[in-house]
């Protein structure tokens, strides 16, 4: 059965984005989008928020074809045209979209439904608020976190309102050039 892993950059003080939902203090480089892209490459399933499933389908369908796109465009938009996309959304419902289902009611029967699908590890690509739901829900079982190096003071949290304890197993680190460092954790569950 395929995890959910959760893929989050994160402030030093544990924010997502800025209070305006603002992601301009986010390092990225080649060596990050390099490291990151064999990962992705290796997975079939995008799961997104409705504001960032929004933001991907805007850009990353045609980012490839532009004549000026880096190896970074061109890898990470042929991955997302061929990806199952899952998107949890109370506005989108009855959306028919080509390789997505919409989640917009009974998200943890239908996440777990997702999850019975044969495939690789299902990313969270950023979605705080979709984060914050599977969280309370716990049906996040691993965290894919890029750290960077910058203490916001206030914004969205990646985590907020934890009702019980998560135990959780450091699988990997890395440092990156730019200063992010990397954390894999999966949820160590009883």
């Amino acid at each position: 059965m395929p995890n959910i892993i959760s893929l989050m950059h994160i402030s030093l003080d544990g924010f997502v984005a800025g209070p305006n939902g603002e992601m301009n203090w986010i390092k990225v480089d080649e060596e990050l989008f390099d490291h990151v892209g064999k990962r992705i490459s290796q997975t079939d399933t995008g799961l997104y928020g409705r504001v960032t499933y929004q933001m991907m389908e805007d850009y990353w369908p045609a980012a490839g074809e532009k004549p000026n796109a880096s190896k970074h465009d061109k890898e990470h938009s042929a991955w997302y045209n061929k990806a199952y996309k899952v998107v949890v959304s109370g506005t989108m419902k009855n959306a028919e979209l080509p390789n997505t289902t919409i989640i917009s009611d009974n998200i943890a029967q239908r996440v777990q439904e997702i999850k019975q699908r044969p495939g690789k590890e299902i990313l969270l690509f950023g979605s705080p608020r979709t984060a914050h739901a599977l969280i309370q829900l716990d049906l996040i079982d691993g965290y894919w976190l890029f750290v960077n190096p910058i203490i916001l003071g206030q914004g969205i949290p990646l985590f907020t309102d934890i009702k019980n304890k998560i135990n959780l197993d450091l699988l990997s680190t890395r440092q990156f050039a730019s200063g992010v460092t990397e954390l894999n954790y999966a949820v160590n569950r009883p």
